[in-house]
């Protein structure tokens, strides 16, 4: 059987070909094995071998494992880019539990949701003052038993802002709490359906739900793009640079560049947050060969004035995912560079893998791309989920395959909505070209994309909710030339209350949702659109918008929704 576009799939790639399966331990043992003395990561010009990577995960494992955290737990993550991430990351799967990531982006509200749900009492967080002061309420508000702080410094002093830590007994440091462990006689034994991963995105309740992903869904991810890009590594046969400016706590930098980068045994550069010029000088000095980015660092880069004069001649692959990239920023860089923008489509309940683009085939502005290998997709009616769409027609993507969860955590219900039989509902609307590549047209969910980040109205208004002068909110999307998307919150005041702006707004919401949730524009009205049954509609708001400020599909070169 010929599938859907496997005929333009790179030279000898085959949409049959063999999707590996094991555990995540496994995997970094074996690259420590293979690649021992050879740099897997660099942080602040210092380089962390593999052989010396997989000795810390060890230790961070037996300390696991010593203070109980081992099988049937889960350990949380509140870090950002650093060496801390995949040492716990690792350590704790290594040790038998699983991982809950939780992001720093996020607001109180939604962080403690995913604490309590997911059942962890115990959090590694650093002591930055982006997080600590975070992880501190979470430990006043009784969500945890022990709170493990890893030390910035510990990597180099570069003057980061930091915060002390308490005398308190629940708290140690990351060095006190390694202090002494030593490896077991025998690992616990890591199944490939076991959780690893408790990566949370949207419910519809409001309230984040934890998409159950496994060894086998996240070594099968790995194993999927391993297959697609196999060609094109036999050609260079080299040790790869990678840029790691996206955060270790999305599925996307998860997946993509740290366990694909250690499978293939390639150099990670770490970066803790996006700077343009430090980007350009990993390029341009240090000669980075791959660089994963979501649409606003490309727009960022697109946007440098000199940008044709600067040397980008190292990059080998440049890729573009997290949100849809706008058709006209993927044609400045091609135009300026001289190189395309490789894209593809995936969402945190695929592991990130989907589609893609092959480096040859027709020219498919707005395209997705195909599905890639192991992977099946297909369209299907949204008024009976079980009909298969003909090419051309729209409907509700579906998709199958190893890297796909099996469901979301604590929610049957929500598990059984999600899928007809095996396959997995996106809650993407789009179709399928007679040539087998896929567009998006729509998003069945409320979820705004804005910057690479998955927002959620709901979650906005819970939030709006609690300012005394609203009565009824109703957030949704609206367009924005640098993040894609942004948030708009149309509000109803109670009687006799005066309006305000939108700074004011955005100031009384800061602490209460993360600042990419922040909304970026606000309107009053006197009333709200409602269903029959007397529901606020945002369906019926999108309606009366005007064409100029609704929210609608834009022509895309890439799209994800990791």
């Amino acid at each position: 059987m010929t599938y859907p576009g496997e005929q333009y799939y790179p030279n000898g790639v085959r949409w049959s070909d063999e999707i590996t399966r094991g555990t995540l331990p496994d995997l970094l043992s074996s690259a420590a094995a293979e690649f021992g003395a050879r740099a897997v990561l660099e942080f602040r010009d210092r380089p962390i071998s593999y052989a010396e990577l997989e000795a810390l995960v060890e230790t961070a494992a037996a300390a696991f494992m010593r203070a109980g955290y081992g099988k049937g737990t889960s350990v949380a993550l509140f870090l950002g880019n650093s060496p801390d991430h995949p040492i716990n990351f690792f350590g704790a799967l290594k040790a038998g539990a699983r991982v809950v990531h939780l992001s720093p982006l996020d607001g109180e509200i939604a962080l403690s949701h995913k604490l309590s749900d997911s059942g962890a009492r115990v959090l590694v967080t650093s002591n930055l003052s982006a997080l600590l002061p975070t992880a501190l309420k979470f430990l006043a508000k009784g969500l945890l038993d022990r709170l493990i702080v890893c030390e910035d410094d510990n990597w180099g002093k570069v003057g980061t802002p930091q915060t002390a830590l308490p005398d308190d007994p629940a708290i140690i440091t990351h060095r006190q709490f390694i202090d002494g462990a030593t490896r077991p006689s025998q690992w616990p034994v890591v199944d490939v359906e076991d959780v690893a991963l408790l990566q949370y995105t949207g419910g519809t309740t409001g309230l984040p739900k934890g998409a159950m992903l496994s060894h086998g869904n996240l070594t099968a991810a790995v194993s999927i793009y391993d297959v697609w890009g196999k060609p094109g590594r036999l050609e260079r046969n080299a040790i790869e640079r990678v840029i790691c400016v996206l955060p270790l706590f999305h599925i996307y930098a998860l997946t993509v560049v740290l366990l694909s980068a250690i499978r293939r045994g390639h150099l990670i550069s770490l970066h803790q947050r996006f700077d343009v010029e430090a980007v350009m000088r990993d390029i341009e000095v240090k000669r980075a060969t791959v660089f994963p980015g979501v649409p606003t660092m490309w727009i960022a880069i697109a946007s440098l004035p000199d940008l044709d004069k600067r040397d980008l001649s190292s990059l080998v692959v440049a890729g573009s995912g997290g949100a849809p990239l706008p058709v006209e920023v993927a044609k400045i860089f091609e135009r300026r560079v001289g190189m395309k923008l490789k894209s593809g489509w995936g969402m945190t309940e695929t592991c990130s893998p989907g589609t893609g683009h092959p480096k040859e085939g027709p020219e498919k502005p707005g395209s997705i791309g195909l599905m890639l290998p192991g992977i099946e997709m297909d369209v299907v009616s949204l008024e009976d989920t079980t009909r298969v769409m003909p090419v051309g027609e729209v409907g509700e993507i579906r998709i199958r395959g190893p890297n796909v969860t099996k469901g979301y955590w604590n929610r049957p219900a929500e598990t059984a909505e999600a899928f007809v039989g095996d396959r997995f509902l996106t809650g993407d609307i789009g179709y399928m070209d007679a040539d087998g590549y896929f567009y998006l047209v729509d998003r069945k969910k409320d979820m705004i994309i804005s910057g690479g980040f998955n927002v959620y109205p709901q979650m906005i208004e819970q939030a709006i909710y609690t300012h005394p002068a609203v009565q009824e909110v109703i957030v949704i999307g609206i367009p924005d030339d640098y993040r894609g998307e942004a948030a708009k919150a149309f509000i109803k005041l109670r009687d006799g209350q005066p309006a305000f702006s939108i700074d004011e707004l955005r100031a009384f919401l800061t602490g209460k949702v993360g600042k990419h949730e922040l909304p970026a524009a606000v309107e009053f009205v006197d009333e709200l659109p409602r269903t029959p049954v007397g529901k606020l509609s945002r369906h019926e708001l999108r309606q009366q918008q005007p064409k100029t400020s609704q929210s609608k599909p834009q022509q895309t070169a890439s799209g994800s929704r990791s």
